[in-house]
């Protein structure tokens, strides 16, 4: 009979501290700033901002 591995805590709890930074990011507002910032970097290399 084959002995199953203990169920190892640490991907689970660095996973849980990701979401949890991802989410504070959503709710602060990141990611219209981060498409923004890309949508002027554009316009600039393109020469029109």
């Amino acid at each position: 009979m084959r002995k199953k591995k203990p169920l190892q805590k640490l991907p689970f709890i660095v996973l849980m501290f990701f979401l949890i930074l991802f989410l504070a990011g959503v709710i602060s507002g990141e990611p219209s700033r981060v498409l923004e910032q890309s949508w002027q970097i554009c316009l600039s290399c393109i020469g029109i901002g």
